[in-house]
């Protein structure tokens, strides 16, 4: 008899079907505080990986400030003061002025009143999504979330209602129809695997109009839209350096605002913000700030270091914006065979098809000594496996054309 636990045999499953993953190790190629004057192009772009020299558009390190100087020395200056734990809960003894400092400017740059800050992204979500519905309520989740906010909805045990990607007449059917007491509608606010940008204020204007709330996962845009950073906000001119926009003005009480701080801040975890009662209640509620260990507080300063680098140099997304032009244009004179998705942001999604073949393109990249990684299914639909590749603004005009080749002797 086969035991329901022959794990052995699931797994000559997925190796058949191509979906097996595997680890990588992977450390700068330069130590970056070693780095001279004539290596910066090394810095967040060039990885040994599993022991060997590769040029990466793999990581979500879109603004390049993972390896920065400032953030390094913020972190070893806060483990000197701090030590290298938060050693509780932050409801217990876990909660620093670093991170009370941080939060503060947070809520400051996005221009909502108060926010919140989770040692990661996915715990935010699991946790945020449960404080605010539960059992007889309603959410309503695009096809393409993440699999956080899927999971936080399925924690909720509220009724899911999964809608067609950015459909927002089928949204407005469902609100339509729907009598729940609490109605949560939530979404990526740019999709992590395609680069597509969530129409914001047609889905605020809907939520106005059927009595719901609107959760948005900030991730990929924190930090990379608007012009100092403020994420898809100030993308669409709801917020901006003076605040709320005086259109929306008494209009986001119903928003809740989330987005992750180790991508383009290059650090790590993630904030929630809005009103101050709303960001009040998911501290008493959301179970994974209550009952999990915070932070560090070297990680919060190094993300303040982050925040002031993310106002102080628009250079960095006016380059990475720079960049998306060239690679987009590159690829289209280079003739490769397949389809480079619309995105106007650092996710270029170069959509394969079957997952065998996506794995032979990369593995075809790896031999060039270029890093892209392969997409399979769960992580995008089945039959849409694709090369993901993430700009940064430390790639320069020269990475990019390199890629760009590869890729035509790949094809």
């Amino acid at each position: 008899m086969t035991s329901p636990f022959d794990f052995d045999r699931e797994l000559a499953e997925l190796g058949a079907a191509h979906l097996l993953r595997r680890r990588r190790q992977v450390a700068p190629l330069v130590p970056p505080m070693d780095l001279q004057p004539d290596q910066e192009h090394l810095r967040g772009t060039t990885y040994l990986i599993d022991g060997q020299e590769r040029l990466s558009f793999g990581s979500n390190d879109y603004l390049g400030l993972s390896q920065h100087p400032a953030v390094i020395a913020a972190a070893q200056q806060a483990a000197a003061r701090y030590g290298v734990g938060a050693t509780a809960s932050p409801l217990v003894c876990g909660h620093s002025p670093a991170h009370e400092s941080l939060e503060h400017e947070l809520a400051a740059l996005v221009g909502l009143p108060r926010a919140l800050y989770f040692y990661a992204g996915y715990a935010a979500n699991v946790g945020i999504v449960p404080a605010l519905v539960g059992k007889g309520d309603a959410i309503f989740s695009d096809a393409l979330n993440h699999a956080c906010l899927i999971d936080g909805a399925r924690l909720s045990r509220a009724d899911i209602y999964v809608l067609p990607h950015r459909d927002l007449a089928a949204l407005e059917a469902q609100l339509q129809a729907s009598e729940a007491p609490r109605k949560l509608v939530i979404t990526d606010a740019v999709f992590s695997m395609d680069g597509t940008v969530a129409d914001v204020p047609a889905l605020l204007a809907l939520c106005e109009r059927h009595d719901a709330w609107l959760l948005i996962d900030d991730a990929h845009g924190f930090g990379v839209l608007g012009a100092q950073g403020e994420g898809t906000l100030a993308h669409f001119g709801i917020v901006g350096q003076g605040g709320v926009a005086p259109e929306w003005q008494g209009r986001l009480g119903r928003l809740v605002y989330m987005a992750t701080l180790g991508k383009a801040a290059g650090v790590s975890g993630a904030f929630v913000a809005g009103e101050p009662a709303v960001i009040e209640w998911i501290m008493q509620k959301a179970r994974t700030y209550m009952f999990a260990t915070g932070a560090p507080p070297m990680v919060a300063e190094a993300l303040r270091a982050a925040v002031q680098l993310i106002l102080a140099e628009p250079w960095r997304r006016q380059h990475l914006q720079a960049l998306q032009r060239q690679l987009r244009e590159g690829l289209q004179a280079a003739g490769v065979p397949w389809d480079l998705w619309p995105s106007d942001t650092a996710i270029q999604p170069l959509v394969i098809g079957r997952n065998e073949s996506a794995l032979k393109v990369m593995a075809a990249l790896d031999r060039q000594g270029v890093w892209v990684p392969a997409i399979r299914p769960p992580t995008v639909p089945k039959g849409s496996a694709r090369l993901r590749i993430s700009l940064s603004a430390a790639h320069t005009g020269e990475h990019v054309a390199r890629l760009v080749e590869a890729l035509r002797q790949a094809a």
